[in-house]
């Protein structure tokens, strides 16, 4: 039971659809209506930002038109010719740029929304044309952020106009001179392959595989035939990834190794995938995936299983980079299609060659440690770079979404982890059905799971500059004042300051709903609470104009709080019932 439970489980992880999210377009990946995976549908960078270009009293005007939620970095305007790499000035002509704290580069800069328009001052020169290059950068709000654009222009001094035209392109004898041969590059992607064995989501799997040969009593034939079988699946495997790849880049995506992990629902499989491997090494489970026994050289029919362990070796590889490996991925994706599926071919039998090395040479696999109860305590110890790794990934997860995302996963990993352990101790139907409803519940939490969107919050950040000014213009002002680590606080949210019911009472009082957060600590919040008599949060406080503060109860219902918005009789009716 135990094992069919656990299959079962494999292939819920690994092949679901909810999970195994690898999108023909990495910006517009097939997504869910709902949960960790429902992700906004992110425009091409030339949808994004439109440019528009003339020329106007000796000027080149640069005028980006931006969508709705997107914006330009204010330092990221470059303009200079495009054969001599000569900086040329430019003036801001409209646009008003507006400062915010940027999460990709962890600081405050100014950005432009909705439109922005630059002047590029032209002199005249012994050309009649100039060829320009125009470089941005911008963000969605979101949390996408597109890589640099240069855009290529050229000017007509005479005529005063100015149009698009492709990349010049560099001269081809000099680019065929300075381009690494092609025997470098698969050197190069060789040595790549076989330095990730050594990787910590690789070195695991890797480990299992050879102590199976340790183990096996089957002839040399046999041991041979199942290190080709592995290599086939490590080098079909990175053949797959390369077509995704290379397909993805005709169409103008830019991707390179690794970028199904751009996906949130992607690095949340992983994450799920490690955690029960790692749990599974480390002695846990009753069965490991079946890693120490997973085309084993002993067993008869284990070829199709090797060939599955080499797939399986591959997509836990995904996570990682080795030396040499990233500069063997970046020629290949701009050689054709021959050449980069053959460096593709070196990266995986690169990397499956320690292996096949070992199945061929029998002295090689003489010289390791006899078979004991240290295999035992070795595999418990490979345990930790797998936690290591779900570590790494949880963490990648929080930078891509935030935390609730995070604390989504581990609780369904947790759920997950709780129902292999149930079945496996189970005998009778009642608990093996527990242990499936329990998996499922796991496995679900993630896609159930809907985030507060922006656009959707009632709440406006707390200020005392904010309360001030709403309170000097009349407007009655509902402040909240919470932490993250008040259990009260977050049940009070939930029950009574989130509902359809709360919302209409703000718009029909005309009331603005202020959010203090005082997780960590704020000297503003701290006067605020002291100046009602509190010395820690909940504090509810009403200000309706022309009043003091009314002080709500510390434990909310939804009808109290809709009494107090509606005005002080109803409160104090409220109150007295």
């Amino acid at each position: 039971m135990a094992k069919r439970f656990l299959s079962i489980l494999f292939a819920l992880v690994t092949l679901s659809p909810a999970f195994a999210q690898t999108a023909a377009d990495p910006f517009q990946a097939a997504r869910p209506a709902s949960g960790l995976f429902a992700q906004p549908d992110f425009l091409p960078v030339d949808e994004a930002y439109r440019l528009h270009v003339s020329v106007q009293d000796g000027q080149l005007r640069l005028d980006w038109q931006i969508a709705p939620a997107y914006y330009l970095y204010r330092d990221q305007f470059q303009v200079e010719t495009a054969t001599t790499a000569t900086p040329l000035a430019f003036d801001l002509l409209a646009g008003e740029p507006r400062r915010i704290y940027d999460d990709y580069h962890e600081k405050e800069l100014d950005v432009f929304y909705d439109q922005v328009q630059l002047g590029v001052p032209l002199t005249a020169t012994s050309s009649s044309a100039i060829t320009l290059a125009v470089t941005s950068q911008g963000c969605a709000d979101a949390g996408l952020c597109y890589p640099p654009q240069t855009q290529y222009l050229e000017v007509d001094l005479v005529a005063a106009a100015a149009k698009f035209i492709a990349p010049p392109t560099a001269d081809a004898g000099a680019s065929a001179a300075s381009r690494p041969s092609l025997a470098l590059q698969l050197g190069f992607a060789l040595l790549g392959g076989m330095i990730l064995n050594l990787m910590p989501c690789v070195f695991p799997v890797l480990s299992i595989k050879v102590m199976s040969l340790t183990t096996a009593h089957a002839n040399r034939g046999r041991v041979i035939a199942h290190g080709l079988a592995y290599a086939l699946g490590v080098v079909l495997s990175f053949l797959a990834v390369a077509l995704a790849l290379l397909a993805l880049r005709s169409t103008g995506a830019a991707v390179g190794w690794g970028f199904q992990l751009q996906s949130p629902g992607f690095v949340a499989a992983l994450a799920y995938l490690f955690f029960l491997m790692a749990l599974g090494f480390a002695g846990q489970l009753p069965w490991s995936f079946g890693l120490g026994r997973l085309g084993s050289a002993g067993s008869s029919d284990g070829l199709g299983s090797s060939l599955l362990t080499g797939v399986l070796a591959t997509v836990v590889a995904s996570p990682c980079t080795a030396p040499f490996m990233g500069t063997a991925v970046g020629v290949a994706l701009t050689q054709t299609t021959p050449v980069a599926l053959a460096i593709f071919a070196a990266l995986g039998m690169g990397m499956a060659l320690p292996f096949l090395a070992l199945t061929w040479a029998p002295r090689l696999l003489d010289r390791l440690p006899a078979p004991g109860p240290w295999m035992e305590t070795f595999r418990q110890l490979l345990a930790f770079p797998l936690f290591a790794t779900v570590l790494w990934l949880l963490w990648v997860l929080g930078r891509q979404t935030d935390i609730d995302h995070v604390l989504v996963v581990a609780a369904g990993m947790l759920l997950v982890a709780m129902a292999v352990w149930l079945a496996a101790r189970s005998r009778r139907r009642l608990g093996r059905g527990s242990a499936i409803a329990m998996l499922l519940a796991g496995l679900a939490l993630p896609t159930l799971w809907t985030p507060e969107r922006p656009e959707d919050r009632l709440w406006e950040p707390f200020s005392p500059a904010l309360l001030d000014q709403l309170r000097g213009n009349g407007v009655p002002v509902l402040v909240n004042l919470t932490a993250d680590w008040c259990i009260t606080c977050l049940a009070n949210e939930r029950i009574a300051l989130s509902g359809p019911r709360f919302r209409v009472a703000l718009q029909e009082g005309g009331i603005r709903y202020l959010k203090g957060d005082w997780t960590r600590y704020d000297p503003d919040i701290t006067a605020l609470l002291r100046a009602h008599g509190r010395s820690g949060v909940p504090l509810y406080l009403l200000f309706q104009p022309g009043r003091e503060a009314l002080i709500l109860p510390q434990l909310l219902t939804e009808q109290l709080v809709l009494d107090a918005l509606a005005g002080p009789a109803a409160m104090a009716s409220a109150v007295d019932g």
